[in-house]
């Protein structure tokens, strides 16, 4: 089903915009008065709506209680929120669970306005470790997405690395590893010989990297491969770059699946001032290569001369997180041979609650159609997934802000820009890659999914809608 949304304002004989009262629904012919914010309970028929009319009742109503939150008007969004709980269910079909993650997120963010009552309900919640691998490697499992990841990466490190007898790989989020095996047996089967392999896999929890570096070194010594595993207890935001202790003669290879975006967390009154960070980035790009700006000011003319720092693609909005300039000047400082990032091809970082509830919503409907066509609705595995990985990502876009905003996803286009800004050269990911990532798809029997090129960097999609991208870069010296 696709999704729609109707602009909720109507113009007064003033010109002034004011809040509709009722909501419309295309293609079901009139205006559904028992929308309207105040009056009661919803009548007991609405259960009993056809599916794709109630799938447009639902994103009409959540887009109705969206803007009723991001005004603060409780009282209202909770007349909302009932109505939406009459047809949403975490067991139905996808608009009904994705409007059961997306009431819990407006909620818990109703809730927040109360601080004392948010605190006590929250004071007993337990978060595991294990639980949290446990739901990503479920992730794993039941969508393609983290193993079209991995071929990719490890097919361009396979490409940038032959010849070299020492590489050395950081891993950015060390917690899987499916990915190194595979490397560890294609670097085997090198007409040269494998090289020396040491990886650096940098995760908050020791256990972790532990149970990582206990299967890697088995694999290693499986086929008689000179491995050293180095752990970094830490969280990505709190990394020492220096620890990472790259040593003369290293061919390196830095890997970040689904990670860097969290760098861009940090106080939201920052993107309201100028940043000295973004004054050097535009510095810097002159040196770089000429060309990148020009490019950008040719596509899209507009916002470059305006040059705001709200604007999506202006460089002074790059500048607005300290800590991800410093981080990709640090591994700049490296000289990374190649460097291959994966993020969620979707704007989380808007501004405005609404922009960021509206894209959310269109981005995890993709993905909850993706386990509707594979996975049946009564599995506890998609059900794990959707609330504990999914849910919790949309509760995070919506509920939060500031520092604790972290799910804050942006489009390959804004990547490329950043990392030149930065100093790195984009690397054409090879027809190869793409190749072996295709053949996964049909080897594995997942339909829908396609594998498309954009710029150089490869971008996964569910059916015309992409959700992830993959890029691949390297060190560039100042000219």
């Amino acid at each position: 089903m696709s999704v729609l949304f109707v602009d909720q304002k109507m113009a007064q004989e003033d010109g002034s915009p004011v809040t509709s009262s009722a909501m419309y629904f295309p293609g079901l012919g009139s205006p559904y008065p028992w929308l309207s914010p105040g009056i009661g309970s919803p009548y007991p028929w609405l259960r009993e709506l056809k599916s794709e009319e109630r799938g447009l009742c639902l994103i009409q109503l959540l887009q109705g209680c969206a803007h009723h939150v991001a005004s603060g008007s409780i009282e209202q969004a909770n007349v909302w929120l009932e109505q939406i709980s009459q047809l949403a269910s975490a067991g139905g079909d996808t608009m009904q669970r994705i409007a059961a993650y997306f009431t819990e997120a407006l909620a818990d963010r109703m809730l927040k306005g109360l601080p004392g009552l948010y605190k006590a309900l929250n004071s007993t919640k337990l978060s595991s470790i294990a639980e949290e691998i446990h739901i990503k490697r479920l992730f794993f499992d039941l969508c393609p997405f983290l193993k079209l990841s991995y071929v990719i990466t490890n097919q361009a490190i396979v490409e940038a690395m032959e010849g070299e007898k020492m590489v050395h790989i950081i891993d950015l989020h060390s917690f899987e590893p499916a990915q190194w095996i595979n490397l560890i047996q294609t670097l085997n089967a090198r007409p040269e010989g494998p090289p020396h392999l040491r990886i650096t896999g940098i995760h908050e929890h020791k256990e972790v990297l532990e149970q990582m570096a206990a299967r890697l070194t088995e694999e290693a010594e499986k086929h008689d491969i000179p491995f050293q595993f180095n752990a970094i207890v830490s969280k990505l935001e709190n990394l020492d770059v220096e620890s990472l202790r790259v040593k003369t003669g290293e061919a390196l290879a830095v890997c970040s699946v689904l990670q860097l975006h969290s760098l861009l967390a940090t106080d939201d009154d920052m993107t309201r001032r100028k940043s000295p960070l973004a004054t050097n980035n535009l510095q810097k790009v002159m040196h770089i290569n000429k060309r990148t700006l020009g490019e950008w000011l040719e596509k899209d003319p507009i916002s470059a001369y305006c040059l705001s720092p709200d604007s999506s693609l202006s460089p002074l909005s790059l500048g607005a997180s300290p800590k991800m300039g410093s981080f990709l000047t640090a591994l700049w400082g490296l000289s990374p041979k190649l460097m291959v990032i994966t993020e969620q091809e979707s704007n989380h970082n808007g501004h405005t609650l609404m922009d960021r509830i509206i894209e959310a919503l269109h981005y995890y409907a993709a993905l909850f159609d993706c386990l509707e066509s594979t996975v049946s609705r009564a599995s506890m595995e998609r059900q794990k997934v959707e609330k504990m990985l999914f849910g919790e990502e949309i509760k995070n876009i919506i509920s939060c802000e500031g520092t604790d905003r972290k799910e804050r996803h942006e489009k390959l286009e804004k990547w490329i820009l950043r990392l030149e800004l930065s100093g790195f050269g984009r690397v054409q990911l090879s027809y190869h890659g793409r190749m072996q990532a295709k053949k996964m798809l049909r080897d594995y029997g997942y339909d829908g999914y396609e594998i498309k090129e954009d710029n150089g960097c490869l971008v996964i999609c569910w059916h015309d809608r992409p959700l992830f991208s993959v890029s691949a870069w390297r060190f560039r010296r100042y000219e």
